[in-house]
């Protein structure tokens, strides 16, 4: 584990998997708040090329700051640039998943000209764009299934307790919605998943401008879109519509796969990102 000083002053950490050559990929975490361990090495991406995986404020051993704005996916924009002045880069490859590319996105709107490429893996776009979310039709195409229906009825509950073994214990019961099948492989990865809550409340603390989408016609980077065509968290059609906001977007579904497309089908993860590398 490294350390390097964020936006404030404050020692912040990442993981670095550097089993290959060339430019590192800053991968961002979704969840929010998740601990970037259940990224993995993202289907051997960390095999090609360096893999710095972020602890974002109030996840692992970032410690959370006083003022809950500091870590917002707005304001922590700023500390993915400190990182990349850590790093000694002039431009950086940025991945998001999930939640995690409310930060990138955040990150390509403050600092285009500091970013040589985007990946947005499974990116939920509702707050960006217009286009009505086919996340229903998804989830009724797999009503039936009494382990799904489970999920379904425990995400409208929502957690227990408001902490993190409430948040956690919650997670446990609505991961079958985050996959296109519950298999032992779907399974081993969600137990992967530890939330801190008071990390996820403040990484939505502060409203993106009202402008952003507009912003994001002015990164000129390469951005690629990555969606599972059975995604039933983010969904498929407002994942296209973003896209198409970036002057350079290239769009990829993955079929047979839910919200995590690296565990579910790594060989078209792989080919999809190794291609747009």
């Amino acid at each position: 584990m490294t350390t390097y000083f964020g936006s404030d002053g404050a020692t912040l950490h990442y993981d670095e998997l550097n089993h290959g050559d060339g430019s590192p990929v800053i991968a961002l975490a979704g969840g929010a708040a998740m601990h970037p361990r259940y990224l993995g090495d993202l289907a051997g991406l960390g095999d090609t090329r360096p893999l710095i995986l972020p602890h974002l404020r109030g996840v692992g051993r970032s410690p959370l700051p006083e003022s809950a704005e500091t870590a917002s996916f707005w304001r922590q924009a700023e500390d993915v640039e400190q990182l990349r002045v850590h790093l000694g880069l002039d431009r950086l490859l940025l991945l998001g998943h999930s939640a995690g590319t409310r930060l990138a996105i955040s990150y390509a709107a403050r600092y285009p000209d500091r970013l040589a490429g985007l990946v947005l893996v499974t990116p939920p776009a509702g707050y960006l764009v217009d286009e009505p979310s086919d996340t229903p039709a998804m989830i009724d195409a797999r009503r039936g299934d009494p382990v799904f229906d489970a999920a379904v009825a425990a995400w409208a509950t929502g957690p227990g307790t408001h902490d993190d073994a409430g948040f956690n214990a919650w997670y446990r019961l609505v991961a079958p919605l985050g996959y296109a099948a519950w298999g032992e492989r779907e399974q081993a990865h969600a137990a992967t998943a530890l939330y801190s809550f008071a990390a996820n409340r403040a990484y939505f603390s502060v409203e993106p401008p009202a402008d952003l989408a507009q912003r994001l016609g002015e990164v000129t980077a390469p951005v690629l879109v990555v969606a599972g065509a059975q995604d039933c968290s983010a969904g498929l059609a407002p994942v296209r519509a973003l896209c198409g906001l970036f002057p350079a977007g290239e769009f990829a579904v993955i079929e047979r796969c839910g919200h995590h497309p690296w565990v579910e089908q790594p060989a078209a993860f792989r080919a999809a990102l190794h291609g747009f590398l």
